[in-house]
């Protein structure tokens, strides 16, 4: 089965459960590493106040999970099913996240260089349709320089929540 189908599946078959539980659907990944097929499912808490999920809270959606995929019989190969938080440093994809984390410090690789520059870093000032906004503070120990990048979502390659202690 395509795995454009079997994300969708999922989407689809988790979409009420997670809502009750006040749970959203963060990605969906079916891959292939060496000899073995992987269904990871990465869901988070609708509301991010509230925290991550819980390793509960993952054992239950997978239970859950695995029991519709059985009884549908989606896939042909043997997989392993994995359900996790989608952790720290998590991957922004949708719109969604990158509202979601407005006021975040993020890590953005571009596809090809803004300013010079193919991976940019600063706090997720705004969010638009087609763009984000970065506001980035840098040191080279002579002079504070305060700088707000203006990134298209479609020349992003990777965007990932950046975690400080």
């Amino acid at each position: 089965m395509a795995k454009k189908n079997v994300k969708n599946i999922v989407e689809e078959s988790l979409e009420i459960f997670l809502k009750e539980n006040q749970m959203e659907l963060w990605n969906v990944e079916f891959v292939k590493e060496s000899r073995d097929w992987f269904l990871r499912v990465f869901i988070d808490k609708i509301d991010k106040e509230h925290g991550s999920v819980s390793l509960e809270e993952c054992e239950k959606t997978s239970r859950y999970l695995s029991e519709i995929l059985d009884d549908i019989d989606l896939l042909e190969q043997n997989y392993f099913l994995e359900v996790s938080s989608p952790g720290l440093e998590r991957e922004l994809i949708t719109d969604r996240h990158f509202e979601k984390f407005v006021g975040s410090p993020i890590e953005i690789k571009l596809y090809k260089a803004l300013d010079g520059k193919k991976k940019l870093s600063g706090i997720i000032k705004g969010v638009t349709e087609d763009e984000v906004e970065l506001f980035h503070i840098s040191d080279d120990g002579e002079t504070i320089k305060k700088e707000t990048y203006t990134v298209r979502k479609s020349d992003i390659a990777k965007a990932n929540l950046m975690f400080f202690m």
